[in-house]
Formats: C-alpha cells, sequence, structure tokens
C-alpha cells in the first residue's frame, strides 16, 4: 500500500483480492480442536448433488422458466459456469477417491460413487465448462492414478482415461465447440485482431510482463492493476484491453508485489501441497482443491475471485484442519503407548 502510485481507496480496495487468506490460518485452528470438519464437506456435497441435479433438470426439461439474479445460461441455475465446473470437478475426484478407498474394502457403494461421479463429469462435458477445468481435471487424473496405482499402474489408466475422453469428445458436440473455438480464436489472434476471450487473454499477459518488467522486486503497490492497463490508453485504443483482472494469478500477485510477493504465494502453494502429502482420504480432498487453484492459477485469477477464491480458503481450512486433527490424535495415542 505504500509505494502504490494510486489513490489510498484504490489502495485499499486491492487488499481484496489478499485479505480472505487470512481465514485460512483461523480454519485450521478451528478443525484442528473441533474435529468436526466431515459435517461441512458433507454439507458441501450433499448441496453441490442437489447443483448437479437441478442444472440436469434444466437441460433435459427446457421448457421449465428459469431466471435468478438475471441468469440465462441453460444448465447454470447460479453463479456461473466456471464456479459451476470448479465445484464438479472438485467433487467427482473426490467421490472417485472414496470410491477406491471402499472398492478395496470390497464395499458395494464404491460403485454407486463412481456412478454419481460419473454423473458430475458428464455434466461438465455436455453441459457446462471452463475450458480451464479441462486442464484441470487432466491433472487430477493423472494425480489419482499415480495415487492409487503407482507410476506404472498409471500408464495403464492413462489409456483408459485416453479411451474414455475419446468417447465424450465423439459424443458431445459442445465440448468439442468449447476447445475448437479456443484453437479458433487463437488462429484469429496470430492474424492480428485480438477481440476475443484467448486474444484478449494474451494481450493481458503481455501488457502484466511489461508492468511487472517496471518494478520486478516489490510491485506497483496494490490497487495499481486498474490503472497501469488505463495508463496506455490511447484514442485507437481497444476499451476491451483495459482490465482488472489480468488473467493469471502470479502475473497478478507480480504486477502489485513483484517478486517478493509471487514467492510468497508459491511458498503458500507448496506449504499446502506439503499439509496433503500423505495417503488418505482427507489428503486427497485437500488435495483436490489446491491442485486446482495451482493449475487453473496459470489462465485466471482465481484467489482474487469471489467464489473461487473462498472455495480454496474453505477447501484447505477444513481438510487441513482435520489433517492436523488426525496428527494430534496420533501423536497424542503414541504418546500414551
Amino acid at each position: 500500500m505504500l509505494w502504490a502510485d494510486v489513490s489510498w481507496s484504490d489502495r485499499i480496495a486491492g487488499l481484496s483480492g489478499f485479505h480472505k487468506l487470512l481465514f485460512v490460518p483461523l480454519l485450521l485452528a478451528q478443525f484442528r480442536r473441533s474435529g468436526q470438519a466431515k459435517w461441512a464437506i458433507l454439507g458441501f456435497l450433499a448441496s453441490s448433488i442437489v447443483l448437479l441435479v437441478v442444472s440436469w433438470a434444466l437441460v433435459l426439461t427446457p421448457g421449465i422458466p428459469w431466471q435468478w439474479r438475471g441468469h440465462k445460461s441453460l444448465g447454470v441455475p447460479v453463479k456461473d459456469y466456471i464456479m459451476q465446473s470448479v465445484i464438479f470437478a472438485i467433487c467427482a475426484f473426490g467421490l472417485l477417491g472414496q470410491a477406491a478407498e471402499l472398492w478395496r474394502a470390497r464395499a458395494r457403494l464404491s460403485f454407486v460413487l463412481v456412478l454419481v461421479a460419473a454423473v458430475f463429469v458428464a455434466n461438465i462435458a455436455y453441459v457446462a465448462t471452463a475450458r480451464t477445468t479441462l486442464v484441470v481435471m487432466a491433472v487430477m487424473f493423472v494425480l489419482f492414478a499415480v495415487r492409487q496405482f503407482g507410476w506404472k499402474g498409471a500408464l495403464g489408466a492413462a489409456l483408459i482415461g485416453a479411451v474414455l475422453t475419446g468417447a465424450v469428445w465423439v459424443s458431445s458436440p459442445y465440448l468439442r465447440q468449447r476447445v475448437s473455438a479456443a484453437v479458433e480464436e487463437l488462429q484469429i489472434y496470430g492474424a492480428g485482431d485480438v477481440n476475443t476471450p484467448t486474444g484478449l487473454r494474451i494481450e493481458y499477459w503481455k501488457k502484466s510482463l511489461a508492468f511487472i518488467a517496471e518494478a520486478p522486486l516489490i510491485g506497483h503497490g496494490t490497487g495499481t492493476i486498474p490503472a497501469l492497463f488505463r495508463r496506455d490508453v490511447t484514442a485507437e485504443t481497444n476499451p476491451a484491453l483495459i482490465t482488472t483482472n489480468p488473467h493469471s494469478q502470479i502475473l497478478a500477485v507480480m504486477i502489485e508485489l513483484g517478486l517478493v510477493g509471487a514467492v510468497a504465494l508459491v511458498a503458500m502453494w507448496i506449504a499446502h501441497l506439503a499439509l496433503f502429502r500423505d495417503g488418505t482420504l482427507v489428503a486427497w480432498f485437500g488435495l483436490l482443491v489446491v491442485t486446482y487453484n495451482v493449475v487453473s492459477s496459470l489462465f485466471n485469477s482465481h484467489l482474487f475471485d469471489f467464489g473461487e477464491g473462498w472455495l480454496y480458503v474453505f477447501g484447505v481450512g477444513l481438510t487441513g484442519g482435520m489433517m492436523l486433527h488426525a496428527a494430534d490424535a496420533a501423536a497424542k495415542a503414541e504418546g500414551k503407548t
């Protein structure tokens, strides 16, 4: 805030992307003591299943009128397709992790969980998806395969995944359109037209790198991103090039806090990944949350976004608190023995 060359109101507003992270240690402390985080996780899954049912109902019965807070996207009753696909991807792979544990215990419920996970994935593939989610799901699948089968078994799992992906690709015109649109937008950008989502994003990245080069160590200060993008405005400037979001978490942090901020951000991710390094189911849940944020942050500023940011905070706080609670219980048990 001290070295930002903008008004104090803008400097304070620039903190809005960071302050939610202060709740992570508070949630860790709370659920380390309470041991009740599992009910919050079950509540999250239950509400996600309700959202899934409503989404499919809107798609399968298009005659039902639906408008809530201006939403008109088919199959997206609340929030937006980006947030919905985030939630569904985490739930799908979380259920697969639980199903794997039940399968090893020879519990029939594992097949039910796999079916529910498949319905979540199908909604992403056929109803509403963010293209970033597709990249993240590929990473999640690799992590799941390695975790369950090791590196050797992961190769066989990857072949099965490739076959399933091919089947979904052939059967989903929506998915093909979403992916091919990105390729077309990139080609249009190469021809000199930036007025596409992909083209604008690349321009934001280029401008962000130029801003970072001006103040590489400690950045321009909080709240300076809008002012920097407005600074180069001319009569011929495309208004769409003026943004408050450079669509990259690392670039957004580096613009304001420089290399120091980037190191702190990466250190936070590493610390959270280390918290979920063992092979328990809770660790898998936490790993999914952190993985999604790390990978999606290459293309978005999800920590600064409201829904995705708070999902990360509560996801890490709840599952991390459960990990610490279990570690404390294990240490106490060892002390008694």
